[in-house]
């Protein structure tokens, strides 16, 4: 019969070990998160073979009284906590007292600490887990950990190891990690003796981005967007990137709670939701993002590597998080970054829909000074004729305001977007604003605007729809058909009526009023398709905007056609006052800016 025994200290280092050190950057974890919990304004990490050979971590903490490093080697023994109630409010990096006990299990371990104060440094080494005495040593305020031939005493978990670059990677991901976390701090890395990475202390918000540049690229800087959001006793600050910055897989990605990165399913969610409809299918957003909040808020007990948490109250996180993000996002408006290039930049121009749209024609620069555009209530009256051959939707004559004439467009007074030239090979509409040339996606452009009205009708509960003046009978799937039943009453919300007429049949009586001249058959197919796909009463809120972006794409102007210049001139304005218009719902970007500098480079000029 087994008997049930006590285990020795050894074998519960190593158990614990087991936990906490998976590998070589584990080990660096949890001596650099000592280092800046005992106040360290500079951390030295020097590693040799990838740390299968040495670790050393040095900082210019606070140190560790002589009397006080034998138990600081010991398990549960820690300075950071003392009771139930410091638990629920722990500050700091660590707080359970096992790291330096669980390394000095597995390796060749040296600890030296010399108080600010005091006139000696000393140093305790722990060979296979025996403590040696203390004994005096030299060392300048701070301590020093030596961690030496990880894992020698546990062969099976050395053979884990990878090979030297792989590990080193590791440890180089997780101080560029720690970097960001702790601007105010110095941090050296250095590999078989070569330096590696240094990062200065950031004592501003310039000096900080200038750090966020070297972990996250160069080009970040000037893709991203600086946030700085309170409410709800929680703040959340940092730099999230473009949409049309996006990257193939989620490596850029550092969320910090109360200054520690984590990994979290709420938090990942909400920045899910608020990029929904702005990445491209398989994208992944950059982001550098520091959430602030009462510790007892949040539960870091969750992980033994603490690379996790838990929130107290999950669902206000999420919703501060999602609002926070997707205001922040909604403000990438086309012509955003031109206008950025030279503050303070004019007020974008409100749009103006043509009162008349002459298909094909293209107006003389004498015309055009008598060309006049008027204001609509209905957001897509202006591009009515493009939508489709059929007639206009039936809305009242707008006052005529007039166009500016070509003398007094001048590009150095221009509006983000400038003022448009000419359309290229019906696809593309070619400006001209103070930077240069402006190149726009007609369709992804007006996509993303018809995409956004019906959005914002939706929401308001005040999305029109039209009669369809023959109804308009369709064979489908038995599948579809039963999805067009069921879910009649929230389509019927979003301005598409269906009836169920048979087994595999339907009758489409309204349109949305957005859509006006759109293929009213094949758009229908496609939001049934999807509904038949994917729609079930759980995930209809989340497949909403999938099934708009559908109804905005069939309600988008389309490649081929010939706009005049006061229609792409409106295209323009409109792009410039909707929000996320910098790329179109499935993430494609929607314009371009060339600058002088681009054009001079092609053509040769100056050299």
């Amino acid at each position: 019969m087994p008997v049930i025994r006590v285990l020795p200290p050894e074998l519960i280092n190593q158990i614990a070990a087991g936990e906490v050190i998976e590998r070589p950057s584990s080990v660096v974890k949890e001596l650099v998160e000592n280092s800046l919990d005992a106040g360290a304004s500079r951390v030295e990490v020097d590693i040799e073979q990838g740390g299968a050979r040495l670790i050393r971590v040095r900082d210019d903490g606070v140190g560790i009284a002589p009397d006080e490093l034998p138990l600081a080697v010991a398990s549960h023994a820690t300075s950071k906590i003392g009771s139930f109630d410091d638990l629920e409010h722990v500050a700091s990096m660590g707080f359970r007292g096992e790291a330096l006990a669980s390394v000095s299990s597995v390796a060749r371990f040296a600890l030296t600490s010399r108080q600010r104060d005091a006139d000696a440094a000393f140093r305790v080494e722990v060979d296979g887990g025996r403590l040696q005495a203390a004994r005096p040593a030299q060392h300048p305020p701070g301590t020093s950990v030596e961690v030496r031939d990880l894992f020698y005493n546990v062969p099976a978990r050395r053979k884990f190891m990878r090979a030297e670059r792989t590990e080193f990677a590791h440890i180089d991901d997780l101080m560029k990690s720690l970097a960001l976390a702790r601007s105010g701090v110095e941090f050296r890395l250095s590999h078989n003796g070569k330096p590696v990475r240094v990062w200065k202390a950031a004592r501003d918000e310039q000096a900080m981005l200038v750090r966020v540049a070297d972990v996250l690229g160069e080009n970040f800087p000037a893709q991203s967007l600086h946030l700085d959001h309170a409410a709800a006793g929680m703040r959340l600050s940092g730099w999230v990137g473009l949409p049309t910055a996006s990257r193939g897989q989620a490596d850029s990605q550092f969320f910090y709670v109360n200054g520690r990165l984590v990994r979290d399913r709420v938090v990942a969610h909400a920045v899910r939701q608020a990029y929904a409809d702005v990445l491209f299918h398989g994208r992944h957003p950059a982001f550098v993002l520091y959430l602030e909040l009462d510790p007892a808020g949040v539960d870091v007990n969750v992980h033994p590597a603490k690379h996790e948490v838990r929130f107290r109250e999950q669902r206000l996180v999420h919703d501060f998080l999602f609002r926070s993000l997707h205001e922040a996002l909604a403000q990438t408006r086309a012509g955003q970054a031109a206008e950025a290039a030279d503050q303070p930049a004019a007020a974008p121009m409100p749009f103006r829909a043509p009162a008349s749209s002459g298909l094909g024609s293209w107006p003389s620069q004498a015309s055009q000074s008598r060309l006049s555009l008027g204001v609509r209530d209905e957001p897509l009256a202006g591009y009515a004729a493009l939508l489709g051959e059929g007639s206009p939707m039936p809305l009242d004559r707008p006052v005529p305001m007039p166009l500016p004439a070509m003398a007094d467009s001048d590009p150095e007074r221009a509006p983000p977007l400038g003022y448009a030239l000419a359309q290229l090979k019906g696809s593309y509409v070619l400006a001209e604003n103070e930077h240069g040339l402006v190149l726009v996606d007609m369709h992804a452009a007006h996509e993303r605007i018809t995409y956004e009205k019906l959005k914002a009708a939706r929401e308001g509960n005040h999305l029109r729809s039209q009669v369809m003046l023959v109804p308009l009978n369709l064979a489908i799937s038995a599948k579809e058909a039963a999805a067009a039943e069921e879910h009649g009453e929230a389509l019927a919300a979003w301005g598409l009526e269906l009836s169920r007429s048979g087994p595999s049949s339907v009758v489409v009586r309204r349109i949305p009023a957005l859509l006006e001249g759109a293929d009213v058959e094949q758009l229908t197919r496609d939001v049934l398709a999807e509904l038949a796909l994917h729609g079930s009463s759980r995930r209809l809120q989340e497949l909403e905007n999938e099934l708009l972006s559908t109804m905005a794409c069939h309600g988008s102007v389309r490649a081929g056609r010939r706009l005049t210049i006061p229609e792409m001139n409106a295209l323009l304005r409109e792009m410039e006052a909707t929000e996320r218009s910098g790329q179109c719902n499935h993430g494609r970007p929607t314009w371009t800016q060339l600058g002088l500098g681009e054009l001079d480079k092609l053509f040769l000029r100056g050299r």
